[in-house]
């Protein structure tokens, strides 16, 4: 079996020191090595196709012989680029060198606004996503979406939580989400149904930005109180960069931890997707790709649809 660097793991903290740079921060020498994101080996080298996979894809796709997946590339641990400002990585560019591997197809990255995608798949733009997409109704509406990792959602705070916040009491307070994100669109109105409106309580404030990046900026720089993100994302962020930032809890209303590969509603390529896709759950490469970015605990072994 192949093996990375897995050093490789700390290219995901050059994004959190560049926030933290453009907002004035010092990074401490503690700080991840940033030369080892030039490590861009792909993890798919030598992988052979599963035929019961193949046998499964449309004819279109073999004379085709490549798919476009959609991706939003600033999203470290799970996906985002290379030292070389070119190289997708993580887990989900991973995940997708995988899946064309298993079908025996070439794989062209398309970096995309993560709330562009849906539409972009719905309209035929792309043929799959792998973003750490997890599934909602409106999204299953027009999606078919398969399983592969779970993550889940927690909310940051500054560094030491000067606030004294809790994921329970956030009412009132500005708390950053990404656009598009299911925690913008599901879990911060959960949690602010719960544990404010319907108390009586002041609303929570969203502050919706475009990325997870602009939000520490402004996390380290006090425009906001909070971040409400991926679990697996901030504390990855918080290994790379210690004492940047506080994780003050989990969230667990409004939407599955479990995050799946997006197709359009009824595409004819998505049975030889989920079979390629169980395949990748199976396979050694799965677990070490996991294991390079820190995401053991995300594994998951049912590719199940929708």
């Amino acid at each position: 079996m192949k093996t990375r660097n897995k050093a490789q793991a700390a290219a995901a903290g050059l994004a959190v020191l560049l926030a933290l740079s453009a907002c004035g921060g010092t990074p401490s020498s503690s700080s991840a090595d940033t030369s080892k994101t030039s490590n861009t080996a792909d993890i798919s080298e030598g992988v052979q196709p599963d035929q019961a996979a193949v046998a499964l894809l449309p004819q279109s796709f073999k004379d085709k012989g490549e798919l476009t997946v959609a991706m939003d590339l600033h999203y470290p641990p799970t996906t985002f680029l290379a030292e070389d400002n070119q190289t997708a990585i993580g887990l989900n560019p991973d995940v997708a060198r995988l899946v064309a591997k298993k079908l025996d197809l070439k794989l062209k990255f398309v970096d995309t606004k993560f709330d562009t995608i849906v539409p972009g798949l719905d309209g035929g733009r792309f043929d799959f996503t792998a973003t750490t997409m997890s599934k909602t109704e409106e999204r299953l509406r027009v999606l078919d979406m398969i399983d592969y990792f779970r993550a889940g959602t927690s909310v940051a705070a500054a560094a030491g939580n000067p606030l004294n916040l809790t994921v329970e009491a956030l009412c009132g307070k500005n708390i950053a989400v990404t656009q598009g994100s299911t925690g913008q669109l599901k879990r911060l109105p959960a949690l602010n149904e719960q544990t404010c409106t319907s108390k009586g309580q002041p609303a929570i404030n969203a502050v919706t930005l475009p990325n997870v990046q602009e939000a520490l900026t402004q996390l380290h720089s006090k425009r906001i109180d909070g971040i409400l993100y991926d679990t697996t994302a901030l504390a990855w962020a918080a290994k790379q960069q210690p004492n940047s930032f506080t994780i003050i809890g989990r969230v667990n209303v409004g939407s599955s931890d479990l995050t799946a590969v997006g197709l359009k509603k009824g595409s004819a390529l998505t049975p030889a997707l989920q079979a390629a896709l169980q395949s990748v759950l199976e396979s050694p490469e799965y677990k070490e790709s996991l294991e390079t970015w820190g995401l053991d605990s995300g594994a998951i072994t049912d590719a199940k649809l929708n």
